[in-house]
Parts: structure tokens; sequence; C-alpha cells
């Protein structure tokens, strides 16, 4: 981590040691509901260092390295769904078309819950530095593959790996970030719609001109047809840097609400010290002053490696009725949008089709209108990064308000006739979809126990790949030219709002517990 310990921009060490003492008594999410007084004492205790260090170019750092992992995850969700279709033809249309998407599902449900359970035993740190890795190599080796069944196969490791990133991304920045920022978690997700243009781009630039692309099965070789193998090579080596950014620029340290979990009071004091020596920051916290808080008994078993110690972390999320209430809130709502926006997106071209829309634009035109589409997205959680941190909205109601929005252009889209309302109406979708699905992205981790908090969001972005496998195979048996899964779509997305309502938890001016 480079640095010259003298002033970076936050002040200097004397204008930091006046801090209002007051400033760093907040209150936390789940102060008056952990049932371990220990793990609850010296969680406050450490989030009052945090505030006390304040934000420093390592936060910086983790902002764009953890942001990485998020433009991974929508980048090789949508590299499969753009690559199906030239690959399919290349190897002779034979076998299930929408294998890819199974597969990419498969992999990101494996994923989330392997590195989730994962980060909650072994730690942050390690599954953080690995599953980008994985996801890089992956991505290369699955562009060199010979035959549909073998692409498949690398697909669904690109999942595995991404599926681990989603998950720890905002697990490792909030459990770093001091608590009048942890806005920054949602305005983080616009790293995904920053994936999802990259995808647009590259797959405009290779899957456009002639001579890499076939038109058709007939006579379709590997020779004529690169331009998806050029997709997978170039989005695999950009992954690949990512992956060695995040080892040779944050060098990341374990963060210390997982190391509270596991007991070890002397690193975590450690942590604080080499940040704040490193970035002349004040760090009042002490072992003794943990010690004094007693012993976590709660967040681990006598064997890491055991089911006794899955079922800890599983029974965690459950620990008091409001707890529960609040990890089934979470659930389902992941569980629906994972349904609504895919499937929505399945329906809608054959629907469009079937009511008289004259969609037929050029090849060109086409990765154009879907590299707009995704830059649209990025600023969704912009915006929800600053009503989330309005105190007449909250989180909950900044997720009500984007859910809303994106019910009312989805209903509106059924009136498309034209190319141009197309991109409109897709780029009006991409933007309010994600006011909502940014918020969501980085509530679930502010109010799930920090000792299971992986594991609460790993089982949470399973929950939305089940129902994206589901959404592929509907697509194939279901009817796609009526209205009615238009119409499901759109009220699945107004009882997302209602249900983040009534979320229970309501993170604004509260620390992460």
């Amino acid at each position: 981590m480079p640095g010259n310990g003298l002033k970076d921009g936050g002040g200097n060490l004397s204008e930091r040691s006046n801090i209002d003492e007051e400033s760093l008594k907040g209150q936390d999410v789940l102060s008056l509901h952990d049932l371990d007084p220990a793990l609850n004492r010296k969680m406050h205790l450490v989030n009052n260092a945090i505030d006390e260090l304040g934000w420093t170019p390592y936060h910086t750092k983790l902002f764009f390295l953890n942001g990485f992992g998020y433009a991974v995850d929508s980048l090789i969700l949508l590299l499969q769904s753009v690559i199906a279709g030239p690959a399919f033809r290349e190897f002779g249309q034979i076998g299930y078309d929408k294998a890819l998407t199974i597969a990419v599902y498969t992999g990101m449900l494996t994923g989330a819950l392997f590195w989730g359970l994962g980060a909650d035993i072994i730690g942050r740190r390690y599954a953080f530095n690995i599953s980008l890795f994985i996801c890089s190599i992956s991505g290369i080796l699955a562009g060199a593959m010979p035959n549909w069944a073998s692409l498949g196969t690398f697909i669904a490791l690109i999942g595995f790996g991404g599926g681990g990133n989603l998950v720890l991304d905002t697990t490792v920045f909030l459990e770093f970030v001091p608590g009048d920022k942890q806005w920054m978690v949602t305005l983080m997700a616009a790293w995904w719609g920053f994936g999802q243009a990259i995808t647009g781009f590259i797959a405009w630039g290779f899957l456009v001109p002639e001579e890499w692309n076939c038109p058709s099965v007939d006579g379709c070789t590997r020779e004529n047809n690169m331009g998806w193998r050029y997709v997978m090579f170039t989005s695999g080596a950009l992954v690949f840097v990512m992956s060695i950014l995040r080892l040779t620029v944050i060098r990341l340290q374990e963060t210390p609400k997982y190391l509270l979990g596991m007991g070890d009071d002397d690193k975590v004091v450690e942590t604080f010290k080499l940040l704040a020596t490193k970035y002349n920051r004040p760090c009042t916290l002490t072992v003794e002053k943990l010690q004094e808080c007693g012993v976590v008994t709660t967040a681990h078993s006598q064997n890491r490696f055991s089911l006794a110690e899955t079922l800890i972390h599983l029974r965690g999320l459950f620990s008091t009725p409001k707890i529960a209430i609040s990890t089934l809130m979470i659930w389902i709502s992941w569980a629906m949008v994972g349904l609504a926006y895919p499937l929505f997106y399945v329906f809608l071209p054959t629907y469009l089709a079937s009511r008289g829309a004259n969609l037929d634009v050029s090849t060109f035109d086409s990765w154009r209108n879907y590299a707009l589409t995704n830059i649209s997205a990025i600023f969704g959680p912009v915006l929800a990064g600053w009503m989330c941190n309005v105190p007449l909205l909250g989180r909950r109601y900044t997720m009500l308000i984007g859910a809303l929005m994106t019910a009312v252009f989805f209903f509106a889209y059924t009136t498309v006739r034209t190319a141009a309302q197309n991109v409109g109406f897709s780029c009006a979708i991409g933007f309010s979809l994600n006011v909502y699905y940014g918020t969501l992205y980085a509530y679930t981790p502010e109010v799930l126990p920090s000792a299971h908090r992986a594991t609460g969001n790993g089982v949470a972005v399973a929950c939305n790949r089940i129902m994206g496998i589901l959404s592929a195979v509907i697509a194939t048996v279901a009817d796609t030219a009526t209205t009615a899964p238009i119409y499901i779509c759109g009220a699945l997305l107004v009882a997302m709002g209602l249900v983040a309502a009534a979320f229970p938890f309501e993170p604004y001016g509260r620390r992460s517990s």
C-alpha cells in the first residue's frame, strides 16, 4: 500500500485528534439485537475506531478495487448472453440453446454459497483475492473451447468465481468504511453499470465485423467466427489485470469485524494501528479495552471446518425474531428481482414483435443501443447513493421509489413500436432498476450480523441466481406472446418496493454491526 504517512487530503494528525468524541458514539444497527453481549460491546468499540480513523486513501483504493468485482459480475453475466448466439451457430446448433444461461447462473449460485460461507469461516481476505483470479483464467480458457459442452463448463466456472466476488465486495468494503460514509456502498453499485458498458463496447467491437462473424450455421467454422472468442479473450484478460491489481495495490488486511468474531483482539488493534500510523490518524483503541468486554462465544464452533460451523452461521441469521424477519425479507427481495428482470427481457422481444413493433436495426446499431442502455445503468446507483443519505428517504424508501419507477417504465414499455422508443425505454429501465438494485446490494450486508454477514449475503445472491435459472426454463416452455409475463414482472417490482418499505431495519444514521 503506497503512501507517505503525511497529509492525505483528510487532515493531519493534530486536526484529526480534535474530533468530537460524541460523534464516535453512534448507534449500531443491531446494537440491541445481538445475543452475544461481548461481541456487541466489542463491535461498538470497533465502529468507534473506524469512525476515529475516518476516510483514508486505503478506503479509496477499496472503493475502486472492490468496484472491479461489481463490474466483473455484471460483465460475466452479460458475456454468456452476447456470445451464446455466435457460439451456438459455430457448434452446429446442437444442444440446449439456453445452456450458457443456466451454466452461468448455476456457477454463480454455487459460488455465492461457497465463497459466502467460506468468507465467514476462513476470512474475507483469501476469498476476496482468489475468486476474481478464478474468473479471469476461466474467461480466457472459455474462448478456446472446441464445443458447446466445454464452453458451458467454463462459463459455469466464470460464474463460480464471479458469484463469490459479488458477496465479498460489499462485505469487505462495508467492514472498513466509516459510519458516515456507508452510503458509498450504494454508490459502489455504479461499477455494475460500468461492467455492463464494458461488455457492450467489447461486443460492439468484435461481434459486428463480418470477417469475424458468420451469418448462419451453414459453413460456420472457427476460422470465420472468431468474434465471440475475441470477446472472451479480451474480457478474461481485463479481469486478469483487475485480479493482479487487487493483489499488488490494495494488499488487503483482514477486516477487523471478522477478526472480532475470531476472538483475535490483538490483530484487530494491530490492523487499526497500522492504518493509523500509515495515514497519520488517531487510534485510541487498545487490546485492554476489547478484552474488558468479555469473550466472544457465538461466532464460531470449536472446529471451523465442520457441519456445526455451518449451522452456527445459518442460525446466527435468525438469532432474534426481528433479525429472522429481516433476513427472510431480504432473501425474498433478491429472489423476486432475480425472476422479474431476466424474465422481462426473455419475453419482451417476442411480445413486441407480436404487437407489430418495428425494431429492425442493423447489427452495428443493435450493439450501439446495447452499450447506451448499459451506460445508463451507471447513473442509477449515483442517484441512489444521494437518496439513501436523505433522512426522509433512507435505504428503504430509496428502494421503494426505485422499484416503483422501474415498474412504471416496465408497463410503459409494452407500448414500444419503434427502435428509438425501444432504446429510450431500455435506458430508462436500466437507470431506475439500478436505483433499487444498487441500494439492495448495499442494504443487505448493512443489516446482517457481522459474524454471519458473508453467509447471509451469499444465500441472498443464491436466491437471485435460482430465479435466473428458472427464468431460462420458463422461456423455453412458456408462451412468449402473451401479455401475462410482462404484467407479472411489473407486479413483482411493485411487490419488491412494498417489501423494501416494510424492512424492519433502517441503516440511515446507524453503523453496521
